[in-house]
Protein backbone atom coordinates (compact mmCIF):
# COMPACT_ATOMS: atom_id res chain seq x y z
CA UNK A 1 0.00 0.00 0.00
CA UNK A 2 2.83 2.40 -0.31
CA UNK A 3 1.94 4.00 -3.42
CA UNK A 4 -1.66 4.80 -1.69
CA UNK A 5 -2.13 8.57 -0.84
CA UNK A 6 -4.25 9.41 1.80
CA UNK A 7 -6.46 12.66 2.42
CA UNK A 8 -5.47 14.38 5.61
CA UNK A 9 -7.29 17.36 7.29
CA UNK A 10 -7.89 18.92 3.91
CA UNK A 11 -4.19 18.10 2.40
CA UNK A 12 -3.36 14.87 0.11
CA UNK A 13 -0.24 13.21 1.50
CA UNK A 14 1.71 10.28 0.43
CA UNK A 15 1.46 6.58 2.47
CA UNK A 16 4.15 7.01 5.05
CA UNK A 17 3.21 10.77 5.99
CA UNK A 18 -0.30 9.86 6.95
CA UNK A 19 1.11 9.57 10.78
CA UNK A 20 -0.77 10.96 14.18
CA UNK A 21 1.40 11.27 17.63
CA UNK A 22 1.67 8.76 19.80
CA UNK A 23 -0.13 10.42 22.20
CA UNK A 24 -3.35 10.68 20.05
CA UNK A 25 -6.19 10.28 21.93
CA UNK A 26 -7.86 8.19 20.28
CA UNK A 27 -5.14 5.74 20.21
CA UNK A 28 -5.58 5.62 23.71
CA UNK A 29 -8.85 5.62 24.67
CA UNK A 30 -11.20 4.44 21.84
CA UNK A 31 -13.24 7.68 21.15
CA UNK A 32 -13.51 8.54 17.47
CA UNK A 33 -16.03 7.45 14.48
CA UNK A 34 -15.66 6.14 10.88
CA UNK A 35 -17.10 4.60 8.06
CA UNK A 36 -17.00 1.96 5.42
CA UNK A 37 -18.25 2.60 2.14
CA UNK A 38 -17.43 0.71 -1.53
CA UNK A 39 -16.54 2.07 -5.06
CA UNK A 40 -17.59 -0.09 -7.84
CA UNK A 41 -16.78 -0.63 -11.16
CA UNK A 42 -19.35 -0.27 -13.55
CA UNK A 43 -19.96 0.25 -17.49
CA UNK A 44 -20.25 4.01 -17.17
CA UNK A 45 -17.43 4.79 -14.09
CA UNK A 46 -16.53 4.09 -11.15
CA UNK A 47 -19.80 4.76 -8.26
CA UNK A 48 -20.01 4.79 -4.88
CA UNK A 49 -22.60 2.82 -3.50
CA UNK A 50 -25.08 5.05 -0.78
CA UNK A 51 -22.28 8.01 -0.55
CA UNK A 52 -24.91 10.30 0.80
CA UNK A 53 -26.20 7.84 3.76
CA UNK A 54 -22.42 7.03 4.82
CA UNK A 55 -22.04 10.49 5.04
CA UNK A 56 -24.99 11.21 7.07
CA UNK A 57 -23.85 8.19 9.60
CA UNK A 58 -20.66 9.35 9.85
CA UNK A 59 -21.92 12.92 11.02
CA UNK A 60 -24.90 10.79 13.26
CA UNK A 61 -22.02 9.02 14.68
CA UNK A 62 -20.07 12.19 15.53
CA UNK A 63 -23.14 14.14 16.70
CA UNK A 64 -23.92 11.19 19.29
CA UNK A 65 -20.47 10.87 21.12
CA UNK A 66 -20.43 14.41 21.11
CA UNK A 67 -17.59 15.51 18.63
CA UNK A 68 -17.69 18.35 16.17
CA UNK A 69 -16.53 17.50 12.71
CA UNK A 70 -14.52 20.11 11.29
CA UNK A 71 -15.64 19.96 7.76
CA UNK A 72 -18.81 19.95 6.31
CA UNK A 73 -20.86 16.95 4.93
CA UNK A 74 -19.63 18.46 1.36
CA UNK A 75 -16.18 18.99 2.09
CA UNK A 76 -15.56 15.21 3.18
CA UNK A 77 -17.88 14.14 0.17
CA UNK A 78 -15.28 15.68 -2.01
CA UNK A 79 -12.08 14.10 -0.01
CA UNK A 80 -13.84 11.28 -0.61
CA UNK A 81 -13.63 11.81 -4.44
CA UNK A 82 -10.93 13.41 -4.42
CA UNK A 83 -9.10 10.40 -2.62
CA UNK A 84 -10.55 8.31 -5.29
CA UNK A 85 -9.54 9.97 -8.36
CA UNK A 86 -5.83 10.52 -6.95
CA UNK A 87 -5.36 7.16 -6.38
CA UNK A 88 -6.40 6.21 -9.96
CA UNK A 89 -8.89 3.22 -8.35
CA UNK A 90 -11.59 1.95 -10.71
CA UNK A 91 -13.20 0.34 -7.57
CA UNK A 92 -11.94 0.69 -3.83
CA UNK A 93 -12.72 0.28 0.27
CA UNK A 94 -13.19 3.70 1.34
CA UNK A 95 -12.45 4.58 4.84
CA UNK A 96 -13.02 8.55 6.27
CA UNK A 97 -12.31 8.48 10.31
CA UNK A 98 -12.71 11.41 12.34
CA UNK A 99 -10.53 11.01 15.55
CA UNK A 100 -9.07 13.15 18.37
CA UNK A 101 -5.53 14.60 18.66
CA UNK A 102 -3.41 14.77 20.92
CA UNK A 103 -3.26 18.51 22.70
CA UNK A 104 -4.59 17.42 26.17
CA UNK A 105 -4.87 14.34 27.76
CA UNK A 106 -7.65 12.25 30.51
CA UNK A 107 -10.44 10.94 29.93
CA UNK A 108 -12.33 14.36 29.67
CA UNK A 109 -11.95 15.02 26.03
CA UNK A 110 -13.70 18.27 25.55
CA UNK A 111 -11.00 21.02 23.81
CA UNK A 112 -9.37 18.55 22.49
CA UNK A 113 -8.94 18.76 18.48
CA UNK A 114 -10.96 17.00 16.26
CA UNK A 115 -8.96 15.05 12.85
CA UNK A 116 -10.25 13.83 9.70
CA UNK A 117 -8.79 11.46 7.13
CA UNK A 118 -9.96 9.11 4.40
CA UNK A 119 -7.97 6.10 3.16
CA UNK A 120 -9.11 4.12 0.00
CA UNK A 121 -7.52 0.66 -1.19
CA UNK A 122 -8.69 -2.11 -2.70
CA UNK A 123 -10.28 -4.55 -1.33
CA UNK A 124 -12.28 -7.94 -2.82
CA UNK A 125 -14.71 -9.66 -0.54
CA UNK A 126 -13.93 -9.44 2.99
CA UNK A 127 -14.74 -13.29 3.54
CA UNK A 128 -13.33 -14.39 0.11
CA UNK A 129 -14.63 -14.69 -3.06
CA UNK A 130 -15.36 -18.25 -2.35
CA UNK A 131 -18.08 -17.49 0.58
CA UNK A 132 -20.46 -15.07 -1.64
CA UNK A 133 -21.20 -18.32 -3.94
CA UNK A 134 -20.98 -21.09 -1.05
CA UNK A 135 -21.64 -19.10 2.00
CA UNK A 136 -19.40 -19.18 5.24
CA UNK A 137 -19.23 -21.08 8.49
CA UNK A 138 -20.34 -19.34 11.71
CA UNK A 139 -19.78 -19.60 15.19
CA UNK A 140 -21.81 -17.89 18.24
CA UNK A 141 -19.88 -15.87 20.16
CA UNK A 142 -18.96 -16.02 23.86
CA UNK A 143 -18.89 -12.58 23.68
CA UNK A 144 -22.17 -10.63 23.90
CA UNK A 145 -22.97 -7.37 21.76
CA UNK A 146 -23.42 -3.96 24.09
CA UNK A 147 -26.00 -3.62 25.98
CA UNK A 148 -27.73 -0.37 24.83
CA UNK A 149 -26.68 1.49 27.73
CA UNK A 150 -22.80 0.79 28.06
CA UNK A 151 -22.46 1.90 24.74
CA UNK A 152 -23.27 4.03 21.75
CA UNK A 153 -24.83 1.20 19.72
CA UNK A 154 -26.21 3.88 17.19
CA UNK A 155 -22.83 5.13 16.32
CA UNK A 156 -19.89 3.38 14.39
CA UNK A 157 -17.73 3.65 17.11
CA UNK A 158 -13.52 3.08 17.02
CA UNK A 159 -13.50 1.92 20.35
CA UNK A 160 -16.74 -0.23 20.01
CA UNK A 161 -15.00 -3.02 17.67
CA UNK A 162 -12.94 -4.29 20.21
CA UNK A 163 -16.43 -6.05 21.38
CA UNK A 164 -16.43 -7.58 17.47
CA UNK A 165 -12.24 -8.30 17.40
CA UNK A 166 -12.88 -10.72 20.28
CA UNK A 167 -15.81 -12.43 18.51
CA UNK A 168 -13.96 -12.51 15.39
CA UNK A 169 -10.70 -13.80 16.53
CA UNK A 170 -12.52 -16.51 18.30
CA UNK A 171 -14.30 -17.78 15.64
CA UNK A 172 -11.06 -18.12 13.35
CA UNK A 173 -9.12 -19.62 16.59
CA UNK A 174 -11.92 -22.21 16.54
CA UNK A 175 -12.36 -22.86 12.84
CA UNK A 176 -14.79 -20.92 11.98
CA UNK A 177 -14.88 -17.99 9.44
CA UNK A 178 -17.21 -15.13 10.87
CA UNK A 179 -18.92 -14.83 14.58
CA UNK A 180 -22.30 -13.94 15.76
CA UNK A 181 -23.04 -11.90 18.97
CA UNK A 182 -26.62 -12.31 20.83
CA UNK A 183 -27.83 -9.24 23.25
CA UNK A 184 -27.79 -9.16 26.41
CA UNK A 185 -31.20 -11.35 26.53
CA UNK A 186 -29.58 -14.03 24.33
CA UNK A 187 -31.23 -13.14 21.43
CA UNK A 188 -29.36 -13.33 18.20
CA UNK A 189 -27.92 -9.49 17.25
CA UNK A 190 -25.62 -9.06 14.46
CA UNK A 191 -22.50 -10.72 12.97
CA UNK A 192 -18.58 -8.83 13.98
CA UNK A 193 -18.87 -6.61 11.22
CA UNK A 194 -22.70 -7.44 9.65
CA UNK A 195 -25.81 -7.35 10.25
CA UNK A 196 -27.89 -10.79 9.88
CA UNK A 197 -30.90 -12.19 7.95
CA UNK A 198 -32.29 -15.25 8.29
CA UNK A 199 -35.41 -16.73 6.18
CA UNK A 200 -38.24 -19.06 7.47
CA UNK A 201 -41.01 -19.71 5.22
CA UNK A 202 -40.61 -17.63 2.80
CA UNK A 203 -40.53 -14.48 5.05
CA UNK A 204 -37.42 -12.72 6.18
CA UNK A 205 -36.56 -11.98 9.60
CA UNK A 206 -33.74 -9.22 10.75
CA UNK A 207 -33.41 -7.78 14.76
CA UNK A 208 -34.63 -4.56 14.93
CA UNK A 209 -32.33 -1.83 15.48
CA UNK A 210 -32.81 -1.54 18.92
CA UNK A 211 -29.05 -2.43 19.86
CA UNK A 212 -27.38 -3.01 16.77
CA UNK A 213 -25.52 -0.46 13.83
CA UNK A 214 -27.88 0.74 11.46
CA UNK A 215 -26.63 -1.10 8.68
CA UNK A 216 -27.22 0.83 5.03
CA UNK A 217 -26.24 -2.34 3.27
CA UNK A 218 -29.19 -3.91 5.68
CA UNK A 219 -31.45 -0.79 4.65
CA UNK A 220 -30.79 -2.00 1.27
CA UNK A 221 -31.46 -5.68 1.74
CA UNK A 222 -34.85 -4.81 3.27
CA UNK A 223 -36.30 -2.08 0.48
CA UNK A 224 -35.12 -4.89 -2.52
CA UNK A 225 -37.37 -7.42 -0.56
CA UNK A 226 -39.88 -5.25 -0.17
CA UNK A 227 -39.76 -4.57 -3.90
CA UNK A 228 -40.29 -8.36 -4.76
CA UNK A 229 -42.84 -8.18 -2.35
CA UNK A 230 -40.89 -10.72 0.00
CA UNK A 231 -42.32 -9.69 3.70
CA UNK A 232 -39.30 -8.84 6.23
CA UNK A 233 -39.97 -8.78 9.61
CA UNK A 234 -37.75 -6.62 11.94
CA UNK A 235 -38.09 -8.92 15.05
CA UNK A 236 -36.16 -10.63 18.16
CA UNK A 237 -35.35 -14.56 16.78
CA UNK A 238 -33.00 -16.93 18.91
CA UNK A 239 -30.33 -18.91 18.56
CA UNK A 240 -32.12 -22.08 18.30
CA UNK A 241 -34.69 -20.45 15.52
CA UNK A 242 -31.34 -19.47 13.52
CA UNK A 243 -30.65 -22.93 13.29
CA UNK A 244 -33.72 -24.19 12.26
CA UNK A 245 -33.86 -21.11 9.16
CA UNK A 246 -34.37 -22.06 5.81
CA UNK A 247 -31.24 -19.73 4.68
CA UNK A 248 -29.39 -17.23 6.40
CA UNK A 249 -27.09 -14.68 5.30
CA UNK A 250 -24.64 -11.46 6.47
CA UNK A 251 -25.29 -8.08 4.98
CA UNK A 252 -22.88 -4.84 5.21
CA UNK A 253 -20.53 -3.13 3.34
CA UNK A 254 -17.45 -5.03 3.74
CA UNK A 255 -19.45 -8.39 3.67
CA UNK A 256 -21.94 -7.54 1.05
CA UNK A 257 -24.59 -10.32 1.04
CA UNK A 258 -22.67 -13.20 2.49
CA UNK A 259 -24.80 -16.43 2.91
CA UNK A 260 -24.15 -18.74 5.85
CA UNK A 261 -24.15 -22.52 5.21
CA UNK A 262 -23.30 -23.66 9.19
CA UNK A 263 -23.90 -22.38 11.97
CA UNK A 264 -22.34 -23.67 15.59
CA UNK A 265 -21.92 -26.86 13.49
CA UNK A 266 -25.38 -27.07 11.86
CA UNK A 267 -26.47 -27.12 8.65
CA UNK A 268 -28.22 -23.81 7.85
CA UNK A 269 -30.89 -25.35 4.97
CA UNK A 270 -29.32 -26.98 2.17
CA UNK A 271 -25.76 -25.95 3.35
CA UNK A 272 -25.39 -23.56 0.28
CA UNK A 273 -26.89 -20.31 -0.69
CA UNK A 274 -30.70 -20.33 -0.70
CA UNK A 275 -33.08 -19.16 -3.35
CA UNK A 276 -34.53 -16.05 -1.70
CA UNK A 277 -30.49 -15.39 -0.68
CA UNK A 278 -29.59 -15.77 -4.04
CA UNK A 279 -32.47 -13.50 -5.14
CA UNK A 280 -31.70 -10.51 -3.11
CA UNK A 281 -27.17 -10.83 -3.72
CA UNK A 282 -27.26 -10.85 -7.65
CA UNK A 283 -29.96 -7.97 -7.73
CA UNK A 284 -27.37 -6.34 -4.93
CA UNK A 285 -24.66 -6.61 -7.14
CA UNK A 286 -26.46 -5.73 -10.09
CA UNK A 287 -27.43 -2.24 -8.50
CA UNK A 288 -23.54 -1.54 -7.14
CA UNK A 289 -22.33 -1.93 -11.03
CA UNK A 290 -24.87 -0.06 -12.69
CA UNK A 291 -27.16 -2.32 -13.90
CA UNK A 292 -30.32 -1.85 -12.38
CA UNK A 293 -31.58 1.62 -13.27
CA UNK A 294 -34.43 1.65 -10.18
CA UNK A 295 -31.70 2.20 -7.85
CA UNK A 296 -29.83 4.45 -9.93
CA UNK A 297 -29.83 7.01 -7.15
CA UNK A 298 -28.17 4.75 -4.53
CA UNK A 299 -24.79 5.44 -6.94
CA UNK A 300 -22.49 8.27 -7.15
CA UNK A 301 -20.59 8.57 -9.87
CA UNK A 302 -17.05 10.63 -9.88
Amino acid sequence: MDNIKIWMDGKIVNWDEANVHIMTHTLHYGLGVFEGIRCYKTDNGSAIFRLKEHIERLFNSAHIVGMKIPYSKEAITDAIKTSIKTNGLEACYIRPIVFLGHDKFGLNCKGISVHCAVAVWQWGAYLGEESLVKGIRVKVSSFTRHHINISMTKAKVCGNYVNSILAKVEAVDNGYEEAILLDVNGNVAEGSGENIFIVRGGAIKTPPITSVLEGITRDSVIKIAADYGIEVKEELFSRDELYIADEAFFSGTAAEITPIREVDNRIIGKGSIGETTKKLQDTFFDIVKGKNNKYKEWLTYI
